[in-house]
C-alpha cells in the first residue's frame, strides 16, 4: 500500500481464486479422461489457463461459453475432439465451489470496518451462489455480465468506479491474479493494490503492489 496510514473508502476484491477456492482441475481432468497422457497434463493445464485469459479479452459473452470455447480451442491444439456440453460441466463445478478456508473469519472482520466490494469475471448467477459462502457482508457485487466486459479490460474497472461514483485512489484492490487485476488496475491509477499470493501468477514487482499471504496479514496492515 502507498502508505501505512491509508484508509480506503472501499476494499475491492477479485472473487474466484482470491476468495473462492478455484478448483477447475478436477473437471478438466474428467473431461479429458483417457485422452491425454499424465505427463502431458501440466502443459495442457497451462495452455488452458492462457486461452481462458485470451478468451475474455474481447467482447463480453456468457462465462460458461467462455470456459467451453477456451477448453475446446486447447483441445484442437492438442488434436483432440471438442467436448459437447463442456461449458455446462464447468459451470456446474464453479457453482459448487466454496470459500478458501482462510477467508471467512478475517473477511468478516474486514467487512465490519470497511465497505467491501467484489469485481468478478463471472456472471451474476454464479456470484449469487458463491458470495453468500464468503461469510461477510458486501457493499456491492459487480459481475462481468453487468459491466459488459471481463477483466483485464478497463471497462470492467470503469463500471465499478462509475457505479460507486468513486476514483481509483478511493480503493484498496485485492487479487490473487496479476494479469487480470493488478496490471490493469495499476494502469488505471489504482495506487493501493494488494497481491494475495496463492501461487497462481509470477510476481511482477514493477506494478507496485503489496504482497500478502493471508487476509489476517492484510488486516494487520490495516490495523484490524
Amino acid at each position: 500500500m502507498a502508505s501505512t496510514n491509508f484508509r480506503p473508502q472501499y476494499i475491492s476484491f477479485d472473487c474466484y481464486g482470491t476468495l473462492i477456492n478455484f478448483q477447475l482441475d478436477a473437471t478438466t481432468r474428467h473431461l479429458l479422461s483417457g485422452r491425454l497422457a499424465e505427463e502431458q497434463w501440466p502443459a495442457f493445464k497451462a495452455m488452458f489457463r492462457g486461452y481462458r485469459y485470451d478468451q475474455v479479452c474481447g467482447d463480453y459473452y456468457a462465462y460458461e461459453q467462455v470456459l467451453e470455447d477456451a477448453f475446446n480451442r486447447v483441445c484442437r491444439r492438442w488434436g483432440l475432439e471438442p467436448t459437447e456440453g463442456a461449458g455446462a460441466r464447468f459451470g456446474d463445478a464453479v457453482r459448487g465451489w466454496g470459500a478458501h478456508d482462510d477467508v471467512p473469519r478475517p473477511l468478516e472482520i474486514m467487512g465490519r470496518n470497511y465497505p467491501l466490494v467484489i469485481l468478478s469475471n463471472a456472471d451474476h448467477s454464479f456470484l449469487d451462489i458463491s458470495v453468500p459462502r464468503l461469510g461477510a457482508t458486501f457493499h456491492a457485487v459487480y459481475s462481468a455480465e453487468q459491466a459488459g466486459a471481463y477483466k483485464p479490460r478497463y471497462q470492467a474497472f470503469e463500471f465499478m468506479l462509475d457505479s460507486l461514483a468513486a476514483s481509483p485512489e478511493d480503493f484498496l484492490h485485492v487479487s490473487s491474479h496479476t494479469r487480470y487485476d493488478l496490471m490493469p488496475a495499476h494502469d488505471l491509477g489504482f495506487t493501493n493494490t494488494v497481491y494475495f499470493d496463492r501461487g497462481y501468477d509470477p510476481h511482477s514487482p514493477g506494478y507496485n503492489y503489496t504482497t500478502v499471504r493471508s487476509l489476517d496479514e492484510l488486516n494487520g496492515q490495516l490495523g484490524l
